[in-house]
């Protein structure tokens, strides 16, 4: 996509923030693709290519947990609105900076900040009810 849209990029810009936007646009438009048809596979006819199906975690019981708080993290995340799951990821997972952020969204660097703190609210808030139901922590006396 970069390549065909190659004569819209303005020489002298920031070539990095151009691209992610680039990369930005089609993982939205392939979420939304994915979303509104589900991929089903058959599992019996995927199992002969599983290359590591008899290998065993050292820590099977761990690994089981790792996974349930892993998918409740991305379940979280997801539950975001589109703007602060952006930025939450942009800034918590790519470790990319305020003003990188600004550049790609194309939004003011107090935006970020700003969006990025509503994000970690709204994901904590999802979170803090999952570990007081799981017990992972006490629930505040109500």
């Amino acid at each position: 996509k970069a390549y065909r849209a190659w004569d819209q990029y303005e020489k002298g810009t920031n070539a990095k923030a151009w691209l992610l936007t680039i990369l930005r646009h089609a993982f939205i438009n392939e979420y939304r693709r994915r979303t509104r048809h589900p991929e089903t596979v058959d599992v019996d006819a995927i199992e002969p290519y599983a290359v590591f199906s008899e290998v065993q975690d050292e820590d099977p019981q761990g690994a089981f947990f790792d996974k349930i708080v892993d998918d409740q993290v991305l379940r979280a995340i997801d539950q975001l609105p589109v703007a602060f799951r952006e930025t939450l990821v942009l800034s918590d997972v790519e470790g990319m900076s305020y003003q990188e952020i600004a550049g790609i969204l194309q939004i003011p660097v107090g935006t970020v900040k700003s969006r990025l703190f509503r994000a970690r609210q709204l994901l904590q808030g999802k979170l803090y009810d999952y570990a007081v139901e799981m017990g992972y922590i006490k629930g505040s006396p109500a």
